[in-house]
């Protein structure tokens, strides 16, 4: 039952991961693919940033609870404030669209939104219960 239940955990945690890192590439007004093949590391430090800010997220849902259900609810509210950081951050840089200097390959910008996913992905797994 041990084994079932852990390999049930994975396959939601891998599919969550998954659907977060497809949501988000869906809300990009660019194809995010196909910039990382041109070689844009902006947007690769962006995705890294996004997929580390989920995976604490997924990371401290699970640890904290032991409901696949609840997991998935907390995931869900976490994911949701990685969206919303964004949206915040976008309307907090006046005169900078970010989606733009990303696929301009601005560095510094892959650099900042990657900290702010992992940052935010930090703070609001801290209130995951």
């Amino acid at each position: 039952m041990v084994v079932v239940n852990l390999i049930v955990s994975i396959a939601v945690i891998v599919i969550l991961q998954l659907v977060g890192m497809f949501i988000f590439s869906w809300i990009t007004p660019f194809k995010d693919l196909e910039e990382l093949k041109k070689g844009n590391v902006a947007v690769g430090l962006a995705m890294g940033g996004k997929f580390l800010g989920t995976a604490i997220l997924l990371g401290v849902a699970s640890y904290t609870n032991h409901s696949i259900w609840y997991l998935m609810l907390w995931f869900a509210v976490g994911y949701a404030c990685l969206l919303i950081a964004y949206w915040v951050f976008e309307l907090a840089t006046p005169g900078l669209t970010l989606s733009k200097e990303l696929q301009n390959g601005n560095v510094a910008v892959g650099i900042l939104l990657a900290a702010v996913y992992i940052g935010t992905g930090f703070a609001i797994s801290s209130l995951i219960i």
